[in-house]
């Protein structure tokens, strides 16, 4: 996090990130454009459009990140109407199975780079794409689920991990003849020209186990586990220009909010155990990937700040046209925060506003197409990537 965001908490604040929060254990929340220009010929030639910074983009991650790797179930989950509007009703028009009205952060980075959306890997066109592919799965946590078998805590959360996506992105490299250390050439052919994009993954691993016997302080050290062998899986195999995503501001979602007590919060109005403990999270995170930055010096990985940015983004919240902070755009129950977690987004008693641009929150633990609009901007132009995600830019293009 930046300096700014440090300076918000005192070392008392530091220590609640090691407990768990006060909510009730059987709710569960899935945390989860180059334009050609052509000028006429007369006595001069056209310049040559200039080549793309990256040629595709691999994607990992949860909810905040998976572009149609889940679809609605059936079981007593909270959040099963993804294949319903109004999810994807404000870019699309139609549902496309993620977790929003429209366009995510990884969907704005893919533009950015005038790339194609990504399709998810389960899509069966996804093993031919040139441009790339999303392996996210929302619901997904950092820690194998095995561990949440042993501890009772399974309930109907996805069986996927962040082991599961290294497994499906093993099984497409080999696809492209990249293997092992056997195959140097095919594997630099894969990673060359590839962005490693990580979502925000490890929030869900902190939700599915509050209020069990189960400490934040071993998911903390679990998650971070995880996700650092993963980097280090990836870029053993050749990535070089690697994304990784930090915690957002967890206590700011609406189903935090709708759930923790209302003296527990900080001086965004969020809840304080959970921000802090998302904070304290990135922390030890960062120290991690300082660590492989010096293990893999000839790669660029590069730390996107999101709970620096959500915090920025709340605090100036009419700077970006944000009206509501924390009422759902899509829910139910009315109230301060139209939310009611019998009757999310998508379901029969559900409704949705017509002003969704003006909202943070989308469905209580999702976010708006504006607010990851908001955000990816934060990442792509703004100074909440360390390093910048212009200087990763700079590495692609001096090769």
């Amino acid at each position: 996090p930046s300096s700014q965001g440090a300076s918000q908490f005192s070392s008392e604040q530091q220590k609640m990130a090691w407990s768990s929060t006060s909510m009730p254990s059987q709710i569960t929340f899935i945390t989860i454009f180059i334009i050609s220009t052509s000028l006429p010929l007369s006595h001069a030639t056209t310049s040559p459009t200039p080549p793309h910074p990256f040629q595709k983009i691999y994607a990992f991650g949860d909810s905040y990140t998976d572009t149609g790797n889940t679809k609605s179930g059936t079981g007593p989950n909270a959040f099963t109407y993804v294949s319903n509007l109004p999810y994807g009703q404000t870019f699309f028009h139609r549902p496309t199975n993620r977790y929003s009205d429209g366009r995510l952060v990884i969907d704005f980075v893919t533009q950015s780079l005038s790339l194609p959306f990504l399709p998810p890997f389960r899509d069966p066109k996804a093993s031919t794409s040139p441009h790339g592919v999303n392996f996210a799965v929302a619901g997904c946590t950092a820690i194998k689920h095995s561990f949440f078998v042993k501890n009772n805590l399974t309930l109907n959360i996805t069986p996927q991990s962040l082991g599961t996506q290294l497994v499906w992105f093993n099984k497409f490299l080999e696809g492209q003849g990249c293997k092992d250390a056997t195959t140097p050439s095919e594997c630099k052919a894969v990673f060359d020209n590839a962005l490693i994009w990580v979502g925000e993954i490890g929030a869900n691993d902190y939700a599915y186990t509050v209020g069990s016997t189960v400490s934040s302080k071993t998911i903390q050290q679990l998650a971070i586990k995880s996700v650092t062998g993963f980097l280090e899986a990836l870029l053993s195999k050749g990535a070089k220009y690697v994304v990784v995503q930090g915690l957002p501001t967890t206590g700011c979602l609406t189903l935090s909010m709708a759930l923790a007590p209302e003296d527990d919060r900080d001086d965004m109005g969020c809840v304080k155990t959970v921000n802090s403990q998302s904070y304290t999270h990135n922390t030890i995170f960062q120290s991690k990937l300082q660590q492989l930055r010096k293990q893999f010096p000839n790669a660029v990985i590069v730390y996107a700040d999101y709970w620096s940015a959500y915090r920025t983004i709340v605090k100036n919240a009419s700077k970006y046209g944000f009206k509501e902070l924390f009422k759902v755009c899509c829910g139910s129950g009315g109230g301060e925060y139209n939310f009611d977690v019998y009757g999310t987004c998508g379901s029969p008693s559900s409704n949705a506003c017509s002003n969704p641009s003006e909202y943070i929150n989308w469905d209580g633990v999702h976010l708006t197409e504006a607010m990851y609009k908001a955000v990816s901007e934060s990442f792509l132009n703004g100074t909440f990537c360390h390093p910048s995600f212009s200087y990763l830019l700079s590495r692609k293009q001096s090769g």
